[in-house]
Parts: structure tokens; sequence; C-alpha cells
């Protein structure tokens, strides 16, 4: 737990508290912050008492504030969920919905206002809809006063993580790639120094990024709230579910997202829906060519949907058939969907761990 910072230590205090008060359970901290161990951090260890027995967790303290992010998180845990201490989250607030989404992924929690989902040997606790008190004002876990979340940073940040050699390229050459105006450039590179995230940048080719799996989490989440909403989602029907196995998207300027593209980099999903984004170069054309060639029929809730596509990559030419393996991965975890959390989760180890890197 930061030592800066002591709003997550009476998040988790209040938490404690809670779960006593709602639930009958002894919490106690045992450590504060421990440690990376195979990526993951524990902002504490915690023991909870029932029934005569110990529960050990190593808590995670952390604001929710998507469904997107509950996703994330339970990928995050994944390779702990069997360890001597499992993975506890622990929130400011859950909602009743939140919750129920924790139970439907099995992903344990506490939070301050005494909403709790456990499940072990022994011990089963599912408390949802408490509400904080009246006037509490507990600050949220993990909230800065400003963050690199904007549309347009979030563009940034993604040809940052996908371009390893943009962290010191010319701000000029940036922009470009990411297709966001000049002096935004300076801006996203002052907030991740800030945050700590990346350091140096004082004298040229000396920029590094310290903290990638940080930026990555943070992008995967606040890109479906932030910047998907404004890739101009257009929503299709096609004759046969098959379709897409007869289309080169790179005959469109398109590439597969989502399912589709976790099919083709794992062979691990059958996809059930279709996901394209769509180059801006002869953008239109290309759009009427494809529905006209494919016979689709535009429908609100139609199982295809093509987005535009929001980087500018050099090195993709000629254009690869999906979307690069971050994108892919935040498209899956948004879902919340059982079937892609475990494709996302494939994608993550293959492509976005320190030994794959390829964002």
């Amino acid at each position: 737990m930061k030592q800066a910072d002591d709003k997550e230590r009476r998040i988790l205090d209040a938490a404690l508290m809670a779960i006593a008060q709602h639930a009958g359970l002894r919490g106690t901290v045992t450590a504060l912050e421990q440690p990376n161990e195979a990526g993951f951090r524990a902002d504490a260890l915690i023991e909870i008492e029932a029934n005569g027995e110990r529960y050990p967790y190593a808590a995670q303290i952390k604001r929710v504030d998507r469904f997107a992010a509950l996703g994330e998180i339970r990928n995050r845990f994944a390779h702990h969920l069997h360890a001597p201490r499992p993975p506890l989250l622990v929130a400011p607030r859950m909602t009743a919905d939140a919750a129920e989404k924790c139970r439907e992924l099995d992903l344990q929690f506490i939070d301050a206002a005494g909403n709790a989902y456990l499940r072990a040997p022994g011990l089963y606790v599912l408390v949802k809809g408490q509400r904080p008190a009246k006037g509490e004002g507990l600050p949220l876990a993990g909230q800065e006063e400003k963050r690199a979340g904007t549309a347009t940073h979030l563009r940034v940040i993604f040809a940052l993580l996908c371009q390893p050699d943009m962290l010191n390229a010319p701000y000029r050459d940036i922009a470009r790639t990411a297709g966001v105006a000049l002096g935004t450039i300076g801006m996203v590179f002052k907030d991740l120094a800030a945050r700590g995230i990346t350091a140096g940048g004082q004298r040229k080719g000396d920029r590094i990024m310290r903290e990638r799996k940080r930026l990555i989490d943070e992008w995967v989440t606040t890109y479906p709230l932030r910047l998907r909403p404004k890739l101009n989602t257009r929503r299709f029907n096609a004759p046969e579910p098959n379709w897409w196995q007869r289309v080169d998207p790179a005959q469109y300027g398109a590439q597969w997202g989502a399912e589709v593209a976790a099919a083709k980099l794992t062979g691990y999903l059958r996809p059930e829906t279709a996901t394209l984004y769509l180059h801006k170069e002869k953008g239109k054309r290309n759009l009427t060519r494809l529905v006209a060639e494919h016979r689709l029929r535009p429908a609100p809730d139609g199982d295809i949907e093509i987005l535009d596509a929001f980087w500018d990559f050099d090195d993709e030419q000629p254009m690869t058939a999906t979307v690069p393996p971050l994108l892919a991965y935040a498209d899956l975890i948004a879902t919340l969907d059982p079937r892609n959390l475990e494709a996302a989760k494939l994608i993550h180890d293959q492509y976005l761990t320190p030994a794959g890197a390829e964002a």
C-alpha cells in the first residue's frame, strides 16, 4: 500500500468493519503491501474468521466504476485463484448489479458499504444492495485528480503500447500515428511521468516505460467507456453465420477485432459476433463494397459491428488481418462473456505479457 496515500488503508479498514457489521465476520490485516509475485501485487494480506476457521486472502484495493473493470480484474486474478492466499478485491462500493456480476465471475470481493462475495470450503457469503452511510464521503480507491483518460489521450497511449519505439519518437510522428493534434502528445507524457508510469524524457532517446502492465490495465478498462463510443459503430446482419470466413478484410481496408480476432490469434474461440475496424482511407467506398458484396443488412441489434479505426501504423503494411492484440483483448474483456474472457486470457498470456511484449 502506497506510503504517501492512506486512502486505500481507509477503504480496507472500512470494508473489514462493514463485513463485521453486515455479515458477522471478523477480518484482520496481517501485512501491508507485498512484493509482486507472478504479476500480482497484494496491497495487504488479510485473514477473515468464520465458523471457527481462518481464511487468508491477498487483498487488492481498487475502484470499480464500470463493468468492464470486473472482467479485467477477474483475468488478472485468474492465475492465483487456487493459491494458498487467493486474491480478494476490496472496493469503496459495489452496486447490486456489480456484486451479482462478481458472483457470476467467481470474483471474491468486500466493500466499504458491507457488500461481499466470499467463497471457500466451509464459507459462502453473498451480501448485495448495501449503501454507504449518509455523509460518509469515502474517497474512491485509486482515484487521481487527473489522468490520461480522454479519447484523444487513449489514442496516444494505444500507439505507445503497440509501438514501443514510439516512446522516443518525434512528437509529430506520434501525433500522426495516433491521429491527434500535436499538442496532445506533451500533455500525455506529462501525465504519464507524473504518475510514475514513464521516466526520463529530458534528453533525446532516454524515456522508458516503467509500468507497462499498469498502463495496459488502465487502457483496457477505460477504452470501452471513453474512446469506443466515438468510433461510429454501425451494425448489420449477414445471410449466414460463417460469412466472415470468406472475407479478406484487407481488401476493404479493415481488420478483424474482438471474437474473430481471438479465433485467428489463438485458435480457441468460435465467433458468434463479428467486429471490423475500418480504416479511413477510402472508408466510405470500402464499407459500401463490403455491404453489397456480402449482402449485409443494417440492423440496430445486429451481430456484425463495424467501427472506425483510430490508428495508423506504418509497419502494418501489408495490413494484418487482425487488429493489434491489445485492442482485441480490450473488446473481449468489455463483453464480460465467460467465453470471451477465457479467449482474452489466452491473448493476454501470448501477446501482452513481457515474454510476448506485443501489444
